[in-house]
């Protein structure tokens, strides 16, 4: 564990120059005294690490020098291989080159490990789009990409779905992120950091003009945080309503995520025998009605009165769309209103 403690410490330093011994713990996970005694170890086995003192201090190793430790654990190669994900690097137009540099590690790796690691890509497989979906066309999701490397500002042709739909923008692009074999660019305009989708770019024109990308600014974090406010924005609405046997085992494969949970959560008997009554989490009225038609007759809304009026005009609707009117049915939604 030590040993491979202070190859993790040598190895930060080669990467990342200048750290304090603070920053090295926290990396490490690790005390700071901790730190000392291995900085101490690495420089009594000849490492040329340098501590420098003041505010802008911390250790460094002389320049020019750099460790020739090439060596992999079974599992840290078999890692690697597992983060080529071909599909979005092709996508960025990166496929050939993840391709080689796969092709240059294998032949570098000993026999064993290289077989190890081979076995990867014949045993796992990532497909990031979801099930019943295209991926969304991305013409210009290249041309994001290398201004989002190389800090150059973007001016774009973007749709949008509230008035006016088609806004011209100029970004500087901070980030890409794939979610769900949609990609969505992280991007500063006029004001706040704010999500566009990259499919719904009608037309791009790559600026010279370079822009400065804050060096505190976390990916990760903005679109974890971006994530929870989009779904709190979506659902502020509840409904009361009863799912029958059949329904519950389709729920999964019909029903938002964010409803599937709250019926895993608060779901009770129902005075109907075998049904469940649960609240979940609402959109607008009409998305609403949508979403739960797809169960059909195996979930009924008890309230809120205006999403169960919605629902009994739509069923009376589809009965005088298929040339029904007078039937039971449709006279039986009328009846329990």
């Amino acid at each position: 564990m030590r040993a491979s403690r202070l190859v993790s410490l040598l190895l930060l330093l080669q990467s990342r120059g200048r750290m304090t011994a603070h920053a090295l713990a926290g990396e490490l996970e690790v005390s700071v005294r901790t730190v000392y005694r291995d900085v101490e170890s690495l420089h009594a086995a000849g490492v040329p690490i340098v501590g420098d003192a003041g505010p802008d201090g911390g250790y460094r190793l002389l320049d020019g020098y750099r460790t020739r430790l090439t060596g992999l654990t079974g599992d840290e190669a078999e890692s690697l291989f597992l983060t080529g994900l071909p599909g979005p690097a092709a996508e960025l137009g990166l496929g050939a080159a993840v391709a080689a540099a796969s092709l240059k590690l294998r032949a570098a790796l000993p026999a064993e490990l290289a077989d190890r690691a081979g076995r990867i890509a014949g045993r796992f497989h990532l497909d990031a789009p979801s099930w019943y979906r295209e991926p969304d066309p991305t013409p210009h999701l290249a041309a994001v990409a290398d201004a989002v490397w190389n800090e150059r500002l973007l001016r774009i042709r973007y749709h949008r779905w509230k008035a006016p739909q088609e806004v011209n923008r100029t970004l500087a692009p901070y980030g890409l992120v794939l979610k769900a074999g949609r990609w969505y660019l992280v991007a500063r305009g006029t004001g706040r950091l704010a999500t566009y989708r990259v499919s719904q770019i009608r037309e791009l024109w790559s600026l010279d003009d370079r822009f400065d990308r804050p060096p505190d600014f976390d990916l990760t974090a903005y679109w974890r945080s971006h994530v929870t406010a989009f779904e709190a924005s979506r659902h502020r609405g509840e409904a009361t309503i009863r799912i029958s046997p059949e329904g519950m085992a389709q729920l999964p494969d019909v029903l938002p995520d964010a409803m599937v949970r709250a019926v895993a959560a608060n779901g009770a008997a129902d005075e109907r025998p075998g049904w469940t009554r649960a609240t979940v989490p609402t959109e607008s009225v009409d998305h609403t009605v949508r979403e739960l038609l797809r169960l059909g007759g195996d979930v009924e809304v008890l309230g809120p009165a205006e999403l169960r009026d919605r629902m009994i005009d739509t069923i009376v609707a589809l009965t005088q769309r298929y040339g029904i009117t007078g039937s039971r049915a449709s006279q039986d939604a009328l009846s329990h209103r």
